[in-house]
């Protein structure tokens, strides 16, 4: 397994060692997504390493909140470049290799529920998410006659770094909780799961499929 990174080794590192704990080969790779040359040298580098990808999880993403008025041009840019052209980047690299080596493979991205809702200080974040939502199917469709499943996640509001200091306010907090039905936020664990499974074979006549892990939030909303 190699895990991508842009610049923080050492966390990384710690997903890596983590792996190679329970008996699995991984290494670390260094690599902005939104940049093609960085992109292809890390699938250069993996193909390299491992021999061949079978597996894409695009999971890289960026959200700087901002209020529509306060969002510049530089962030909106950035935005985009990283959460939908970084997409586009990664996925086209490794389906060339794929259909180049006849592999019936499988690409999962991580979208959002932002990518349904508006957010008051997400207006450059979710049309991003938008985007890698019709971005997947229509790679399902490209790539489906070569074998090729392309299926995305849509995470609700789960604690990661990106969110910690918006979640870190009280007030926040409990506000976002109350609009989820099954009572909690999301952990990682929870959207690793359901990638784990379109990564498998129980998922093998899906693709361009949408899974909403949100616990319930958005069908809550009236």
């Amino acid at each position: 397994m190699a895990v991508n990174h842009p610049g923080e080794p050492k966390e990384a590192g710690d997903v890596v060692r983590l792996i190679r704990s329970f008996g699995g080969r991984a290494v670390s790779v260094r690599a902005d997504v939104a940049y093609k040359r960085q992109v292809d040298r890390m699938v250069a580098r993996v193909i390299e390493r491992f021999g061949q990808i079978d597996i894409l999880v695009n999971n890289a993403g960026i959200c700087p909140f901002a209020e529509f008025l306060d969002i510049t041009e530089e962030t909106w840019d950035r935005t985009h470049d990283v959460n939908l052209r970084g997409v586009f980047l990664c996925s086209q690299a490794v389906a060339r290799h794929m259909v180049e080596r006849g592999i019936q493979g499988r690409i999962i991205s991580i979208s959002s529920i932002a990518s349904y809702v508006g957010g008051v200080i997400q207006a450059h974040y979710c049309p991003t998410k938008a985007g890698v939502n019709l971005l997947m199917k229509s790679m399902a469709t490209a790539l489906g006659p070569h074998g090729i499943t392309c299926n995305t996640v849509l995470p609700g509001t789960v604690l990661t770094d990106m969110n910690s200091m918006f979640l870190s306010d009280p007030d926040h907090r409990r506000q976002t909780i109350e609009h989820i039905p099954l009572g909690r936020l999301g952990e990682p664990e929870d959207i690793a799961g359901v990638v784990a499974f379109l990564a498998s074979e129980d998922a093998r006549y899906m693709s361009g499929a949408e899974l909403l892990v949100d616990g319930g939030a958005f069908a809550s909303f009236q």
